[in-house]
């Protein structure tokens, strides 16, 4: 994980390793300094890190969910009481995805409430987190969702709606978004509408407001030679929308994209020329693409929009060792499970206006917490004015959805 002290930004990881199970144990933490003078570097086994900025207050530890317990990495005594709220801080959920709905329900319930207790005001979940990401999957993983402007006042009874039955993911990310006050960008799970199948991101206010219902526009329709081939086309249908919403101060204009929509600069212009600071991209890069493209994609649609870029991935879970090489070639295919096994590159990213990664995380499940300095993106649009320098008399630019 990275950190730039020009940004003076927070930047913290938190493993998430030990929070997807019922039984979880105090855990120590070892001490020791970074090559980077300044930042510490917290550690335990297992390969749970935290990057604080010297310059900050803040304490690091580890909470015991199950119990009281907590610890701390350094040997000063510090409370296990949840952050209070910073108006400014973002968390990035990586945490593993299994093919059980309820299982990864819960994990995301403990993910979400680890943001929070970390002070987060927004989040960002995983694409496809609700369920295995294959093609034959996702009818069976798909939900009915509202739309924008639906009463979901129905959702709010103690007893089970039908509305709740019928999409007990987005009624999860609706509770915890009231519950905690923060906005939600619901990472992206499969939609059901008649008879076709979407790659959703819901966007939910702090009163449960769904502000923003994006579908997945362009679909990872792709064949790489000696490398992965996939197609989404299969199954689902694209989305016809261009996804803004208004976070207000300090956030202000957000846009979403899902996964492969980041390889459009056209999509992301259009929400930069809708007032948008922020673009966020749930995704999911392989390990062919990933290496590749992931963070080189995220700095370009940064530096192109003059604004911040958050990307969240679920944490890698390697194919059993049963998949055969030809299986691996084909979608990493894992001939004991129904559906085919699909190996995500991770590295759930934050990128600056200038372009520089200001934090991310390894492969392993975790949480990215940054505090953004949004007036940086006034001072680089006004530093290097190109959204003043269009030349319209040899080119244009059209949003056909505005």
């Amino acid at each position: 994980m990275l950190l730039s002290p020009a940004t003076k930004l927070t930047a913290v990881l938190c493993s998430a390793s030990a929070l997807t199970g019922p039984r979880r144990q105090a855990l120590a933490f070892a001490f020791q300094k970074s090559s980077n003078n300044d930042a510490l570097l917290y550690r335990r086994p297992a390969a749970a890190h935290y990057l604080l900025s010297r310059s900050q207050q803040h304490t690091c530890t580890h909470r015991n969910m199950s119990t009281s317990a907590s610890t701390s990495a350094s040997t000063d005594t510090t409370s296990s009481s949840p952050q209070e709220q910073v108006p400014y801080r973002v968390a990035l959920l990586q945490f593993p995805v299994s093919h059980s709905k309820e299982t990864n329900i819960q994990t995301a319930t403990d993910y979400i409430n680890e943001a929070a207790s970390k002070g987060a005001k927004l989040i960002v979940l995983p694409e496809i987190w609700n369920g295995p990401y294959a093609t034959a999957a996702f009818p069976e993983y798909a939900e009915i969702l509202p739309s924008i402007g639906d009463d979901l006042s129905a959702m709010d009874d103690i007893d089970k709606s039908e509305q709740q039955k019928q999409c007990p993911s987005f009624d999860l990310l609706r509770r915890k978004a009231m519950e905690h006050n923060m906005y939600i960008v619901g990472g992206s799970i499969a939609e059901n509408e008649d008879d076709k199948i979407y790659n959703t991101c819901m966007c939910i206010g702090p009163n449960g407001e769904l502000l923003a219902k994006h579908r997945k526009v362009h679909l990872f329709d792709i064949d790489v030679p000696g490398g992965i081939r996939f197609k989404e086309s299969d199954t689902l249908t694209g989305g016809s929308t261009v996804s803004v919403f208004d976070a207000g101060e300090p956030f202000g204009k957000i846009g979403v994209g899902i996964c492969y929509d980041i390889r459009f600069p056209e999509l992301a212009m259009c929400m930069i020329q809708r007032g948008c600071r922020m673009l966020i991209y749930p995704g999911a890069f392989n390990l062919t693409t990933g290496p590749a493209h992931w963070e080189l994609l995220q700095r370009g649609r940064a530096v192109d929009g003059q604004c911040f870029v958050l990307t969240a991935s679920p944490a890698r879970v390697e194919a059993p060792a049963s998949a055969s090489a030809e299986d691996d070639k084909d979608g990493n295919s894992d001939s004991s499970s129904k559906y085919p096994h699909y190996t995500a590159w991770g590295h759930s990213t934050v990128v600056s206006p200038w372009g520089e990664v200001l934090a991310k995380c390894d492969e392993k499940p975790g949480i990215v917490v940054c505090d953004l300095e949004m007036g940086k993106v006034e001072e680089m649009r006004q530093g290097i004015p190109t959204g003043n320098q269009k030349r319209g008399d040899l080119y244009t630019f059209e949003d056909r959805t505005a």
